[in-house]
């Protein structure tokens, strides 16, 4: 009887903890770039290691990116951004922690349009933003997208005079991510 009962609760804890790891969906190469518009030159740079979990039971989603692994046109760039504004030495990750407002049935198939609503730590600097994203998921697949404005003075980064023409004080940040363990597969 104790063998049994044994059993059972082992299978019971065996079932639970594979429920609890299914709900968590990873991107090891999120796309993540910054695009700043400006009268003498725009500048533009596109990081693809970014990473991301979507907790698809809590409606959680988490990005994290390394911003030295940015890459400019110009060395020149990269170099200004790493050293004198984004100072990666100090604050080398950049992170989003949110929740998905609307609910979304990961089961089914289909785009659906929803707002983000979390933490940004950008240089480090925490803000809260809210945004407008897309989920699509197809076969179980489960890709997303989002666009949104970050206001470099929110987070600290100086912009020389100088430079004032050069750098918008606006930047659009705009993220791609396709989660690599499929629903389909779990489920």
């Amino acid at each position: 009887m104790k063998i049994a009962l044994f059993i059972v609760g082992l299978i019971v804890f065996i079932g639970a903890e594979t429920t609890c790891a299914q709900t968590q969906l990873v991107s090891r190469n999120a796309i993540m770039s910054f695009f700043s518009s400006a009268p003498i030159e725009d500048i533009k740079a596109e990081s693809k290691t970014g990473y991301s979990i979507l907790d698809v039971q809590a409606n959680t989603i988490y990005f994290k990116v390394d911003m030295r692994t940015f890459k400019f046109r110009k060395g020149l760039m990269q170099e200004h951004f790493n050293e004198n504004y984004m100072e990666t030495d100090k604050y080398p990750y950049a992170e989003f922690k949110g929740k998905i407002k609307e609910p979304v049935d990961f089961s089914k198939d289909g785009t659906y349009d929803i707002t983000v609503t979390g933490d940004l730590l950008l240089h480090n600097v925490k803000q809260n933003y809210s945004t407008k994203a897309v989920l699509t998921i197809k076969n179980g697949n489960i890709s997303g997208s989002s666009n949104f404005p970050v206001k470099l003075e929110d987070h600290n980064i100086k912009i020389p005079t100088l430079l004032i023409k050069n750098i918008a004080e606006v930047v659009q940040v705009t993220v791609n991510v396709t989660y690599e363990n499929s629903l389909a597969r779990k489920m």
